[in-house]
């Protein structure tokens, strides 16, 4: 389980989080939503451990992140991050092997058991057919793709993704969204995912957390938290919400025509 408490973190003078409490369990996906400089981002920054708390905790089955090394904190958390920013003359197999690290003695020698957890990395995210190409030659899909094994690679209980799909058209943000649904549900881990697509967070999350100004104005169901009052006032246009015709999650419909005062 990654449980957050009271999380404060500065920039300067400026209070980026304000008393941001969270839990997720094992098997499930929270996804946390919001407008531009709402936070999310520094969220799943301050929670790997790449930004330092003003105040608060994260813990991971019990364990205090802030007590641990980087190491023994990178055996407990993996991150996919926004920005793609693989080394591009290095191969698919050497990036992906970078996700066993954490694990390495001083030396950096890599054995069996490092080799066949990159292989199975690879193989959960079908990317085996591109382990002798350079990353820089991948589409940004496969990037993506790459990323996510890397992740995997580490074998940790918890997964954040900082909105990794931005850039992907549809197919490739189905197929990376089921891929990570499939995980939280098959190897019960818990996942904490920035999306910006509100309609894609309703479809996927178990949980949505929604940030405004660095706290946290609802979480709970998608349908708890997707609702029209909620939405306009936070992304300050119109929106209706219809439930999907096939899964019955909330659906989110902007309401262009009454903004536009038509």
């Amino acid at each position: 389980m990654l449980e957050i408490k009271s999380l404060f973190v500065n920039y300067g003078s400026r209070q980026a989080l304000n008393d941001i409490s969270l839990e997720v369990n094992a098997g499930e996906l929270l996804v946390v939503i919001g407008p531009n400089g709402a936070g999310k981002s520094t969220l799943v920054r301050a929670v790997s451990g790449a930004l330092p708390l003003a105040h608060g905790s994260v813990h991971v089955n019990g364990l205090d992140l802030s007590r641990l090394s980087p190491a023994q904190r990178a055996r407990q958390i993996a991150v996919v991050p926004q920005a793609r920013n693989l080394p591009a003359a290095v191969t698919v197999y050497q990036s992906v092997l970078m996700g066993r690290t954490p694990y390495l003695g001083w030396l950096g020698h890599t054995g069996q058991h490092d080799h066949h957890s990159a292989h199975a990395a690879l193989e959960r995210t079908s990317c085996l057919e591109l382990v002798e190409r350079p990353v820089g030659e991948l589409s940004g899909g496969e990037q993506q793709r790459v990323l996510l094994a890397r992740a995997l690679a580490q074998e940790t209980p918890v997964l954040l993704l900082d909105e990794p799909t931005t850039h992907l058209d549809l197919q490739h943000q189905s197929s990376l969204l089921n891929l990570v649904r499939q995980l939280v549900v098959q190897q019960q881990l818990a996942v904490l995912m920035v999306l910006h697509d509100l309609n894609l967070a309703s479809i996927y999350a178990d949980l949505i957390a929604l940030l405004v100004d660095g706290k946290l104005k609802a979480l709970g169901r998608p349908a708890q938290v997707l609702t029209e009052a909620n939405l306009t006032q936070v992304y300050h246009v119109p929106v209706h919400i219809i439930p999907h015709p096939e899964y019955g999650s909330p659906l989110v419909l902007p309401d262009g025509r009454k903004a536009a005062g038509l």
